[in-house]
Formats: structure tokens, sequence, C-alpha cells
């Protein structure tokens, strides 16, 4: 037996023991019950960071508890491939991004083995992987098949220098994230899933997520966005009344404001705006100028609301002498809701700013009470209220108001009430060349026709370039030329690739089920999902998340699958931070690059002074990042890991640093000092093994609770009694009952010192300790005494004491007796094993 825990042997040791016992491959037909524990898989950028420890050192305490209480565990490990970072990489370093991806997919795959987290590697997966994004082609050809994907026009941001789509993340203030090239609104046929059939069911869906944070829930409520209103045409002046004249139509959820509308805006790529543009040079240049704004609702929402008046008029619905004019402006969204609105300037903030910007009539229609009718607006009133200067609406209430217009609308056939979502289709094409190949081949005969499924993984070329800009799949000199599967005549293949959303939105029901003819076999992923405890950053709570929800309803919907919520149990933890660092020349710096002396911070290479910054998400362009490898190479895998989970609550953010690490390690050698220590000793100590049954249902009600900074707590409260107490039967399995509950946290040292105190077989291999509800009760109780409501004295008494011997006990109180004063009490009140109050 060794003086000191040896990480750098234990470690390597205890890994290749479980490997070669495959202690973590999960069974699909064992008769156990059934846990899926899963974090969020890994973009494989190059090196996994402290993020990714803490995250799957979370989730690798939860699968290795789970085991040990007698589940068969589902704990995988897979790699978001695509993407594109790495076609950035290849333009940059003129590599292949294949050969990158997988290099880099090696090197974190032994960083976290070296972590000895509990992972079936035997499941391993990554989307880039023709055998994994082949199967994500059937299934998008079965969508195809039940309707649930189309092509359409869609308005998308341009980048005219490397020629490819760009997100709204990928646009900042108005220019390419990359190239910086003035970013252009483009029309271009894209292909779209059809989310939106799904938005009510994904919205009620959420009612029964209630093991999800409620934060997440309301994310995605919000983003769904289901609102209720009236949706309604506007005719435009000169044109004949009745038929079926719809010259703009728009939806409002507040119809009740109907009659203080001052005019209609519609968004710049609206087809009446196209009309006007192309006889009108000057609106032409300003829907150009508007496209080149900037292209998020956020973005939209704090710009500056610049506008063009098209000369045209529309008819109020319920005054045909009354004009509304047209506005084209650049606030409006040509792809969100109807990308038209009509401007209610006294009750809405965005309205009331291009009003006052173009001298446009600002009206109130809603008031407090009819008393406050004709106060001026001095800023917009947004909340509901009563119907003013309305017309036949005066005096009613916002909500009879609404529903009174629309009443109207429906009757006079120019409008209904309808729910709307805030929800968009899902946009899934993508200009690039690192992805998943859609499945469509173009003919100009036939159409967009679907490749046979015997065609099946059509297979990105490798010999492809990136010494141009664009989506090099257009370049190939072969790869796109086709037959096409209906006629024979030659054809061309889709060259979009997939999102890298639709690659995450069903890998985990492959990671449960992995046959090699389909994308999975129903029966066995279904004994597995939904995942039990899903564990990922917050910045997915609403695409990723939404869209692996609807992928899952859409399988149910066309029976591939018997369920509609892919994760039953979500967790969001908090970031791993690290102070950030700038040099002289405003250059960031790491935080191996600088020393500390005194209250200073020094470049340690030039010895000039540097700028300590704000602590913030560890992140590769601030260069705060700290590489756990030489933190392991120098501690071992279960000081990091015991790190990642004392210091604070797991959804909060934790702050990286080097005393707390030195700390966790100090621990580590707690706990083997303590284990190897001589522990003969005969007879019983009732108060550690009251100590012993505590901590383990302690310990197990955090972790099930994924509240790991208390279950370290509780483990040292045992460490301490254990330390404290004297040679005995009870200290003994004090210490192997420890070593059961650390074996989650801290693997490699729980497998060592059982071994050497001679436990049967490996110790992932024990049950998890029972404990005996009889022994977390207190056998003493402290009794509160009070003296005409006043607290005079506190007394330690056996629990259970009768009314009688309590009242006794208090009396016999010097404090009591002093206050009291040698007179009899008019009454005592006891509260059993908590409090007697005596009056005087």
């Amino acid at each position: 037996m060794t003086e000191r825990f040896d990480p750098g042997q234990a470690d390597a040791r205890w890994q290749a023991r479980w490997e070669e016992a495959a202690s973590f491959r999960a069974d699909s037909g064992s008769a156990k019950p059934k846990s899926y524990v899963l974090e969020m898989f890994p973009y494989p950028s190059g090196r996994i960071h402290m993020g990714h420890v803490r995250n799957y050192t979370m989730g690798d305490v939860l699968a290795r508890y789970r085991r040990m209480q007698g589940h068969e565990v589902l704990h995988p490990m897979g790699w978001d491939a695509f993407g594109m970072p790495a076609e950035n990489a290849a333009m940059e370093k003129k590599v292949h991004p294949g050969a990158w991806t997988r290099e880099n997919i090696a090197t974190m795959r032994a960083q976290l083995k070296r972590l000895g987290f509990a992972l079936d590697w035997s499941r391993e997966l990554a989307t880039c992987e023709p055998d994994y994004y082949g199967h994500e082609q059937a299934l998008f050809l079965d969508l195809m098949a039940a309707g649930l994907v189309f092509r359409k026009e869609s308005e998308v941001n341009w980048d005219p220098v490397d020629m490819t789509v760009l997100a709204n993340e990928q646009v900042i203030d108005g220019k390419g994230w990359r190239s910086g090239a003035q970013v252009e609104r483009r029309k271009l046929s894209q292909w779209f899933l059809k989310i939106t059939d799904f938005a009510e069911e994904l919205l009620d869906g959420l009612k029964g997520l209630d093991q999800w944070p409620d934060k997440v829930r309301l994310m995605q409520e919000n983003w769904i966005g289901r609102s209720k209103g009236l949706q309604f045409c506007f005719r435009l002046a000169g044109t004949p009344p009745g038929g079926a004249s719809c010259d703009i139509e728009v939806f409002t959820t507040r119809p009740d404001t109907i009659f203080g509308a001052s005019f209609v805006a519609i968004a710049p790529g609206h087809p009446l705006a196209e009309a006007v543009a192309a006889g009108n040079s000057e609106a032409a240049a300003f829907i150009t100028k508007a496209r080149a704004g900037g292209t998020t609702e956020a973005e939209i929402e704090t710009a500056e609301k610049l506008g063009f008046d098209t000369g045209l008029e529309v008819v109020h619905p319920f005054d045909s002498q009354r004009r509304l004019p047209v506005w084209i402006a650049n606030f409006v969204l040509s792809d969100y809701g109807t990308g038209a609105l009509f401007g209610v300037p006294a009750h809405d903030a965005r309205d009331f700013d291009f009003a006052n910007k173009y001298h446009l009539p600002i009206r109130r229609v809603v008031a407090a009470d009819a008393g406050q009718a004709d106060q001026p607006i001095m800023e917009p009133e947004t909340a509901p209220g009563i119907a003013v200067h309305s017309d036949f609406l005066d005096g009613m209430t916002s909500e009879a108001a609404k529903a009174e217009v629309i009443r109207r609308a429906e009757t006079g056939g120019w409008g209904k009430g309808v729910t709307q979502y805030r929800l968009r289709d899902w946009g899934v094409s993508r200009q690039r060349y690192w992805g998943t190949p859609i499945p469509v081949i173009h003919c100009d005969k036939c159409g967009p026709v679907g490749v046979p499924r015997d065609q099946l993984p059509v297979v990105l070329p490798e010999d492809v370039a990136f010494d141009q800009p664009g989506n090099p799949l257009d370049r190939h000199p072969s790869w796109g030329k086709v037959d096409c599967p209906n006629c024979g005549g030659a054809a061309r293949r889709e060259t979009d690739t997939l999102d890298t959303f639709v690659d995450s939105s069903w890998y985990f029901i492959r990671f449960a089920s992995q046959p090699d003819g389909a994308p999975f076999d129903r029966a066995e992923a279904e004994q597995w999902l939904p995942v039990g405890q899903y564990i990922g950053g917050v910045e997915h709570a609403i695409l990723h998340l939404l869209y692996a929800r609807f992928w899952t309803r859409a399988l149910e919907r066309i029976g591939k699958l018997g369920l509609a919520e892919p994760f039953k149990g979500l967790f969001t933890q908090g970031m791993v931070t690290h102070e950030t660092y700038r040099a002289g020349d405003g250059s960031w710096l790491s935080p191996g690059e600088v020393r500390r002396e005194g209250d200073d911070w020094i470049h340690v290479e030039s010895g000039s002074p540097v700028t300590a910054g704000r602590i913030e998400k560890m992140s590769k362009s601030k260069k705060n990042t700290v590489d756990p490898e030489p933190i392991v190479d120098r501690y071992g895998a279960d000081a990091v890991r015991w790190f990642m989970l004392s210091d604070s609550p797991p959804e909060r953010d934790l702050e990286w640093s080097e005393a707390g690490i030195e700390g966790a390690a100090r621990f580590v050698q707690r706990v083997w000092r303590l284990a190897m220590a001589e522990a003969n000793g005969d007879g019983a100590d009732d108060a550690l093994d009251r100590k012993r049954h505590r901590a383990i249902a302690a310990v197990g009600e955090a972790i099930d609770g994924l509240q790991f900074n208390k279950a370290v707590a509780a483990l040292y409260e045992l460490t301490n009694a254990v330390e404290k107490s004297a040679p005995s039967a009870s200290r003994s399995e004090a210490i192997d009952t420890l070593l059961k509950l650390v074996a989650p946290m801290a693997p490699h040292l729980a497998e060592q010192a059982w071994a050497e105190r001679g436990g049967a077989g490996m110790i992932v291999d024990q049950p998890w300790p029972a404990h005996d509800p009889a022994m977390l009760v207190d056998e003493q109780v402290t009794l509160a005494v009070q003296v005409n409501g006043k607290l005079r004295d506190t007394l330690s008494a056996p629990r259970g004491l009768s009314r009688e011997e309590a009242e006794a006990l208090a009396l016999a109180s010097d404090k009591v007796r002093a206050h009291l004063g040698g007179g009899a009490p008019r009454k005592v009140i006891v509260v059993p094993d908590r409090l007697v109050n005596i009056v005087a």
C-alpha cells in the first residue's frame, strides 16, 4: 500500500480494466430497468475544453449512479461533425474538411477517455460519415413522401463575396462575418420542413415536460409564439369594393385598435413593394438600402425606423371614406406573418417612432377609462383598457372590442379570427459543401425527384477544392451530373446540403438503435426513449431542442416511432468562466502567457504590464480557455472531475481557479489516506453509523436532483466524521461506504482504494449502498423554551418526550425559574419535540 494515491498509474489502469470488461456497453436485451443518460454531443473543433469536462462529468456521475442502482444504462458519445468551421479551416489551412474533422475527433476522443467517462464507445457515431448521414437522407425522403418537405422561394442573407447564404447570426452590422462584404437580401429556392404543421402540438407538449427548466419551456413557448387575432384584407383605393379583392393582407393581435390606424406598412420584399419599385427608381433604391440593413428581429427592432411612401392608399374597412397611406418600411419582415401590418402609433412603440419620424397621425383609441379619452399621447400606451374614439366600439373593454371587430369582419366577409404562430417553417438548405447532401435530383422535365433508396447514401465527393468562394459542389465536374430516376433524361443533383441542426435532431435515436439497413429499429429505440436525462448548454434551449422535438413528432406521425417527446428530463448547466487578459496593444493573452506579481499581472515573455479584464465564459477568441490535458497530467482525472462538481450549483457558472483544483486534489489524497489507514477495531459506533446512513441518503438524493455540489458537501461531512472516529467495525464499514459513494465522482480513486482494501470485484459493479430510514431520525431534539412569548432557553432532550416530561424539563431550567420569579405559571403550551411556551 502506498502513502499517496498515484493518479498517473491508477487512471490508465482502471480505464483499461473497464474497457476490457465492457463495463459500460449497453445491452438493449437486458431485463433491467432502462436508463438513458445523454449529454449534447460536441462539435469536433480540435480539443475539449473545461465546458466539455463539466458537462460530461455531470452526466457521467448520473450514469454511474444509475448503474449502481441496478439499471441498464445507455450513456453514448458521438460527434456533431458537419458545419462551417471545417470549411473555414479548409480555406485557411489548405486541408480537406474531412481530414481536419476526423483528426479533431481522434484527439478529442483520446482526451475524453483520459477522464474516465463511463461511455459506451461501441455506439460512437459521427454525423459526417455516410453510415450516419445516409440514414438521415432516407428519413428526409420519408418526410418528403409524407408532405412534410417542400421547396419555395424565400429571402435569404446573401454574401456576394463568399457566395453563400448566411444565418442571421453571421450578419454583423449588415456585413458578412467572414468576408466583411455588404450582405444582400436575395430570393432563392430553398428546401423547408413543415414545422409549422406541428406548432400547436409543440406548444401544448411543453405542458407535460415537468422535468425541464421553466425558463427553457418559456423560451420555447415565446419562440413558437401563439397569438389569436384578426386576419383581414385591405383594398387599394380605386379598386371596386366587394368580390375577392385582397390587395394587402394583414394580421393583428389588437383588432380593438383598428380605428387608430394611420398607415399600412409593407415589407421591402412584399409583392406590392416590388411592383412599385419596378416603376419607381426611388422606391427601388429604398428597398436596396433596407435589404442591406440588419436581418435579425432584434436588429430590426432596435434600428432606426425607415420608410418610403408609395403614394398608394387603402380603404379603412369600417369607413369607406377614410384612406390610409401605404409605406414600404424596413421594420416589416416579408417572411414573418403576411409581410404587412397596419400602424397604430398611439398603442405600439415601433409605430409611434415611425409616425413621429414621418409626421403621421397619432390617434388615441384605448384609454384606462372613458375620462381619459381626450388626454394627449406623450408615449405609446400598449396596455388594454376601454375603447374610445372608435365608433361602435366606444366603451367596450379591449377584449370585448376585439371580439366585436372579429365578428363584424367575418360577417362582412373581409376577415376572420385566426390563431397564428411566430414560428416559421424550417429552412434547411445551406449553400455549402460540408454537410449532408440533400437527396434530390432536379430534372427539367420531371422537376425535383427524390433519389431512389437503393442509391443512398448520396456520398460527398472528396475531390473538391476551396480555392474559390462558394460551394465547391457547384463546380465539381461530374458529381452533380446524373440521370433522372423518372424519365432517364439528363438531370443534376441538388448541391445544397442540410442544416446541421437536422443532424442533431435525431442522433439520440441512432444512439439507441443502430441497424445497418435502417436509421433505427423502432422496437429497440423505444426501449430506451425518451432520453431520461439530457444535459447541455442553455444556448441550445430553443433551436436544437425545438427541432429535435419536431423531428420526433414527425417520425411519430409517419409511423416510424411511437413517442412524441424525445427528452423526458432536461438540465442546462452553467458555463465555466475565467478571467480575461489583454496586452498593451489590446490583443488577448491566454492564462499561460501571464503571471501575477503582487496585485499586478505581467506578460511572461516580455515582462510588460497586462490588463486583467472581466471573468467571462471560456472562449477561444478571448484566449481565456484552460486545456484540461495538462491539468489531468498534473492532478489526475478525479481531481478535475471533483472540482467540476464541488464549487457551485451545477446550473450556475463555475469560475476556474488553480486553488479550486488544488483543493480537489487534496481531498482525493484525504480519502486515499483514510482508505489505506488500518481500521482494526471491534464494536459499533452508533453516531458514525447514523452519519453513514445519512450520507447514503443525502448523496443519493442530491445526485437524483442533479445537485452535485450538495452530494460533495455530504461526502465532505462523512469524511470528516470518519477521520475523527476511533477504530471500530463501524469505521471500517463507513470507509467502504465512502468509497462507493465517491465512486461516481472519483471512479479511479474508488477502484484503486477498493482493490487495495481487498474489495470483491470492481467497485463499478457494486450496488449502491442502502440506508435505514430509521437511522435518519435524530434521537435528540432541541426544545425552545419561551416565557410570555420570548425565548429564554434552549434545551437538548430525547425525542418523543411526553407533554408532562417536556413541561417539567422546561420548568427545571434556571433561566426559566429566574424569569418566573418563584411564581407558578398560569399556563404551559407544549409543541412536541419543538417548543415549550410558559405564560407567567
